[in-house]
């Protein structure tokens, strides 16, 4: 049949069926579509509906009076748009309704076949002309055929969609990365590497509405096309936070999420991770440590966490404390707050650092090993959350002190931070054994320890006979180096950085001199009180030191007097069975120095 025929033909059938309508003839065929009966008229729909001709056509029956319409796209409502488009009836075609149209009139056959400007050839052009022109309009339509589902795919609406938004994205993207930056990709690249919030487009918003799978292919096609991977982060940041929203992944407590809900939120979560850009800097640690607790939560597979747990190694020095506490979901009366993942990922950063060649460190084909300065935050960060975690009646001895040996040495300029979480630690665990304290207590350096530091300890019952002697021995140490003049050329990391001994200011050398002699005095004091609490441990007959540690004239009933200048050795004598830290005078210093302060930290027996 010629066009011109099939043009007045169309021209004829739509004539009748208008008037059809218009006499309010009877209906003779009654139409089952999404759970609905429509009495309509056999004439109208077979004019422009295959399917419905093909029916009646090949029915046994002369007078077929229904006709069932069984999984037709978009139910009742799609099905009454297409009737009133046989009937003539006029409506509007919008980005709401197109998909639901395009896809019934696929599913009843309303091509050019059977009438002449048929709704698939409508639909197409409206598609082509006005919603895939803009890149809202192709999202909308997207979303919307979702629901269409086989049948959307099968006509290819769902992958004309998404090559349009990843066009339309890449356009959008350059345009605006013109606009920022004059240098081109690559002042992009190592702006954003050293940026830990990219700016997001205007347009990220609007695919946070699309399904997990469809969103993926979606970054698949605009990727192909161009776009870098590093600026899908404030994408997949927005898209996390809304998918994810509801979790109770800050607390302790049961789960209160539907089953099928859950396993949802566990495949979007998957998926996130598995899109994550490769170059460090691009997401913040805190949306890291975000999608690490829901991963922990919604139980996701050991690769996903594993992933995760890397790649916040990887930025371990931009991370504050709040990010590594994360709780322990588990109720088998576990720690509060889940250690071993944090263990791990400090682990993870310990061998980055070390082989400095990993992913995420190369940046120009070098290979790039995290700045000093970072090591000392990273050591700061886990002096605090072992600070945090130390006050947990249920964290164990082993796990406390498996954390605390992680922390480089190198990292710990004092160990004032090290010393208040023991500290806490000793107080929350009274029942240890002697053993036990003196492990935790040998993690410590008593050499770099602060002067208020040392003070507080001096008075800690809570710390072990040796260690208080430690930390007292080397505090009178460091005051006598200091008043004999011997630090000029010496190495003191434990002096605080306000004594200046380099400066030309006598009084003011002078002033912190006689500072150091008042508290010089202060300890001997201390020295005293320890000296007669060691002498009721060791039970020594009930016998107590009488006078001043400073006077000759009541000298030891055992031991002769000693001479003021050996005030040192005569309480180092007396401790020896304790700690033999002291031999002899005149090599005491020399042997302290000489031996390193790791083997020092361990010889405490």
């Amino acid at each position: 049949m010629s066009s011109k025929k099939k043009e007045l033909l169309s021209t004829a059938m739509k004539r009748t069926s208008e008037w059809i309508f218009s006499q309010e003839i009877p209906s003779d065929v009654t139409v089952l579509a999404g759970g609905v009966s429509f009495s309509l008229h056999k004439f109208p729909l077979v004019s422009k509906c295959g399917y419905i001709r093909k029916m009646v056509s090949e029915s046994n029956d002369a007078d077929l009076s229904e006709i069932q319409t069984p999984d037709i796209p978009g139910g009742a409502e799609a099905f009454e748009l297409a009737a009133k488009f046989c009937y003539g009836i006029n409506f509007e075609i919008s980005i709401e309704n197109i998909a639901l149209l395009r896809c019934v009139a696929e599913y009843l056959e309303m091509t050019e076949d059977y009438a002449v400007g048929n709704l698939v050839a409508r639909t197409e052009a409206y598609l082509s002309e006005m919603a895939l022109k803009s890149l809202a309009g192709a999202v909308s339509v997207l979303h919307l055929s979702e629901n269409l589902l086989p049948l959307a795919e099968k006509i290819k609406l769902v992958s004309r969609c998404i090559d349009a938004i990843a066009f339309m994205a890449c356009r959008e993207s350059q345009f605006s990365m013109t606009g920022r930056s004059d240098t081109g990709n690559e002042g992009i690249l190592s702006s954003t590497m050293s940026q830990p919030k990219p700016i997001v487009d205007w347009w990220a918003e609007e695919l946070t509405i699309l399904r997990i799978d469809i969103f993926q292919r979606v970054l698949v096609a605009m990727m192909a096309r161009g776009f870098k991977q590093y600026a899908l982060g404030p994408i997949l940041m927005l898209y996390a936070q809304k998918s994810l929203r509801g979790l109770e992944i800050f607390g302790k407590g049961r789960k209160k999420i539907e089953l099928q809900q859950e396993h949802e939120k566990r495949v979007v979560l998957e998926t996130i991770v598995s899109l994550l850009p490769r170059e460090r800097n691009v997401l913040s640690v805190s949306f890291l440590s975000m999608l690490l607790r829901a991963a922990i939560y919604l139980e996701t597979t050991v690769a996903c966490r594993l992933d995760l747990e890397k790649r916040m190694a990887l930025q371990l020095g931009q991370a504050a404390l709040d990010d590594l506490l994360i709780p322990s979901y588990s109720f088998t009366g576990d720690t509060l707050f889940d250690v071993d993942t944090i263990q791990r990922i400090m682990m993870n950063y310990l061998e980055y650092t070390v082989e400095g060649n990993r992913l995420g460190y190369q940046a120009d084909g070098e290979y790039v090993s995290p700045p000093p300065s970072d090591t000392e935050r990273v050591g700061k960060l886990m002096e605090n959350y072992l600070a945090e975690i130390a006050s947990d009646r249920n964290l164990t001895v082993s796990r406390f002190i498996g954390l605390a040996e992680l922390i480089p040495e190198q990292s710990r300029i004092t160990e004032d931070g090290m010393y208040r979480a023991i500290d806490i630690f000793l107080k929350a665990h009274p029942a240890l054994s002697d053993m036990e304290r003196k492990k935790v207590c040998s993690l410590m350096d008593c050499q770099k320890l602060s002067r208020e530091a040392c003070a507080h300890a001096a008075q800690n019952d809570r710390l072990p006979v040796q260690t208080v002697v430690q930390v007292l021995y080397y505090e009178q140490q460091r005051l006598r180096d200091v008043m004999n003049g011997n630090l000029m050329g010496g190495d003191s990391p434990a002096l605080p950085s306000k004594v200046n001994l380099y400066s030309t200011d006598i009084h003011a050398v002078s002033d912190e001199i006689s500072k150091l002699k008042r508290e010089n005095e202060d300890l001997k004091i201390e020295l005293v009180k320890m000296k007669m609490r060691l002498k009721e441990i060791e039970k020594s007959g009930g016998r107590s030191a009488t006078g001043s540690p400073m006077s000759n004239t009541s000298p030891s009933a055992d031991k002769p007097p000693l001479p003021r200048r050996s005030f040192i050795n005569s309480v180092s004598k007396k401790l020896g069975r304790l700690y033999p830290f002291v031999r002899s005078e005149g090599n005491s210093i020399a042997k302290t120095r000489a031996r390193p302060s790791k083997n020092r930290r361990h010889s405490i027996s």
